[in-house]
């Protein structure tokens, strides 16, 4: 017998993903959206924003505000700044989360994975002793436990804590 399983508040991203005419990471910052577009946090050149497609709960990715494919392109200012993001949305996740590691990864180029392959971005993905099930390897299937809302929310909640502990950014 073949078992369901149920997560049909997931194809509303993945139904506006693929209809979305320009660029997520150009445009979602230039809106004053950012509960409902999961942006976390800004910075000068960059900010830290949940994936909508998460690999696990807490997935999420610093991307810069310049729109390129180049790491080459990034000033070091830029870069900079992108890593300090990268060691806040670590400490937010090691707060809210308390995961036992981390994949921290950049995929340039659509044949290396890059789903939006023309603005750079890095991915921070909280990982726990166990959590590589068969799902994924057998059902192209992820278990995320906790809406993206939710995960937003404590996520926020956690930043100012994490920002005063000394997690900051550029």
């Amino acid at each position: 017998m073949t078992e369901q399983l149920w997560a049909p508040w997931r194809l509303q991203y993945i139904e506006s993903a693929e209809k979305y005419p320009g660029c997520i990471f150009c445009d979602f910052p230039k809106e004053d959206a950012d509960a409902t577009r999961y942006i976390v946090h800004r910075s000068s050149h960059a900010f830290i924003i949940l994936n909508a497609f998460p690999y696990s709960n807490g997935h999420l990715m610093v991307v810069p505000y310049k729109h390129t494919a180049s790491l080459e392109s990034l000033s070091d200012e830029e870069l900079l700044d992108i890593m300090q993001l990268n060691r806040l949305g670590v400490a937010l996740l090691k707060r809210v989360f308390k995961p036992h590691g981390y994949n921290l990864g950049v995929n340039m180029g659509t044949v290396a994975g890059a789903g939006i392959a023309d603005h750079i971005h890095w991915h921070i993905v909280p990982r726990w002793n166990g959590d590589t099930n068969f799902m994924p390897v057998l059902a192209d299937v992820r278990v995320i436990p906790e809406s993206l809302e939710v995960c937003y929310h404590r996520i926020r909640e956690a930043l100012p804590l994490v920002l005063a502990e000394g997690a900051q950014s550029a």
